[in-house]
């Protein structure tokens, strides 16, 4: 690892939330990780997703399927960044959803409750 690496961590690849959608509707169903706290998940999420806060994340992180693409997801896309680079360090392939919630409901895009 590079110097940024260690320092922030490895890159973590983005996918908006159409890309998102596209997948889960017609792809390989990579696993939804909303990493909000539990309060928020409640006021909506994509369907299907997990929810494992993340500062339970580093606790509950063998409950993760390591041969699954593993989407994060959050408000903003902040904590799912963090997320999704402690998932890539320890060797699950992972996206980050860009935008979090937010963009998923500018897209117009299904939220279960």
């Amino acid at each position: 690892m590079g110097f940024l690496s260690n320092l922030f961590g490895p890159s973590v690849p983005n996918i908006n939330a159409s890309e998102l959608n596209e997948k889960l509707k017609f792809g390989k169903h990579p696993l939804v990780l909303d990493v909000r706290q539990p309060e928020e998940f409640r006021t909506g999420h994509i369907s299907g997703a997990k929810l494992i806060p993340l500062n339970e994340l580093q606790r509950r992180i063998k409950e993760l399927p390591k041969g699954r693409e593993i989407v994060c997801v959050c408000a903003s896309g902040n904590r799912s960044t963090s997320a999704a680079k402690t998932l890539a360090k320890e060797g699950y392939t992972v996206l980050n959803l860009s935008g979090g919630m937010t963009a998923w409901r500018k897209a117009k895009l299904p939220v279960q409750k």
